[in-house]
């Protein structure tokens, strides 16, 4: 009888393989990251874990046998959705894995222009003893969250520590655990005066695209913040950078942008009020752990049986 075949696209070490192999045993697992490893299994491959750029000609040909991909991030913008779509192929991703690190990040970003971190940490390194006008806190004063998932609502909860007020945006509106005031998309403009720190933790779809632009920053407080986590292509970067060279906006902590590396002409890396992280905000020693334990192995014991994967099944109408 012919093997079903798993491709696991990541060097996920002995103990996560065994793991696998006990909870489908009658497959044939292929694991690794080198693209000698899984490409020759690509076109037979059922369920593929991990998607890589190549993947898109070697595994969604006519006689291709895929059914089930599991993403190894939240966001599945990059992916070939409507070719995925169109073969009726499951996708989950890996929503959640990244609620600790990014929450972490966020906050440090927060707390870094708040307290000017990033200017004594140049001082330092110029050995230059100077006070840099520091004069902010962040207690007591207004978040607002531009997309409560579950990186939005583990922010929500550290913030809650500082005794924030909390104001989501989401796109049902339903409240949330930490969330003083729930809000739609439509009602973003009516959120931004409130808030001293805006936190961008939107995936990037056709709606989401370029939402923050000009108008927004104006209607942002001259002392607020923005922090943005989600997407690059969610922020106009030009109108961004306007915005802080004139101090419609007080400052901005970054992880992602436009166009990956950040160039180096970019006016992005000169600014005072301007921290800069590239593109690391997910990172962990818990990543494959948490895509493993909390996402694959659940879902696939749901496939054998059958049944769609359930956890983070992404909607292909509204593209995640």
């Amino acid at each position: 009888m012919k093997k079903r075949i798993m491709v696991i696209t990541q060097d996920i070490g002995d103990e996560y393989t065994q793991k696998i192999k006990a909870t489908a045993p009658d497959w044939e697992l292929i694991v690794g990251k080198k693209k000698d490893v899984w490409a020759p299994y690509a076109n037979k491959a059922e369920v593929i874990a991990g998607w890589k750029k190549d993947l898109e000609e070697l595994s969604l040909r006519e006689s291709s046998e895929l059914r089930w991909v599991q993403a190894w991030s939240a966001g599945v913008n990059t992916m070939p959705l409507e070719k995925l779509a169109s073969k009726e192929i499951a996708l989950t991703s890996a929503n959640g894995v990244h609620a600790y690190p990014i929450s972490e990040t966020i906050i440090g970003l927060m707390l870094g222009l708040t307290r000017k971190i990033h200017t004594y940490v140049k001082n330092q390194q110029e050995k230059n003893w100077h006070h840099a006008h520091m004069n902010l806190e962040m207690h007591g004063k207004t978040i607002g969250i531009i997309g409560v998932g579950e990186i939005g609502k583990e922010t929500a909860k550290i913030a809650k520590a500082f005794g924030m007020r909390v104001l989501g945006v989401r796109n049902s509106g339903k409240e949330a655990e930490n969330v003083d005031s729930m809000f739609t998309p439509e009602e973003l403009h009516h959120v931004l005066p409130e808030c001293d720190y805006v936190v961008i933790t939107l995936p990037l779809t056709p709606l989401t695209n370029q939402i923050f632009g000009e108008k927004e920053f104006r209607l942002m407080k001259n002392s607020s913040f923005i922090i943005n986590i989600g997407r690059g292509e969610i922020v106009k970067e030009d109108e961004l950078v306007e915005a802080l060279q004139t101090g419609e906006i007080a400052g901005a902590g970054l992880d992602v942008f436009m166009k990956e590396p950040l160039e180096e002409t970019s006016p992005l890396w000169e600014m005072e009020n301007v921290i800069i992280t590239p593109h690391t905000s997910g990172s962990t020693e818990h990543y494959t752990k948490r895509v493993i334990e909390d996402i694959f192995l659940p879902n696939l014991v749901h496939y054998l049986e059958g049944k769609l994967p359930p956890i983070n099944l992404v909607d292909y109408s509204k593209g995640y």
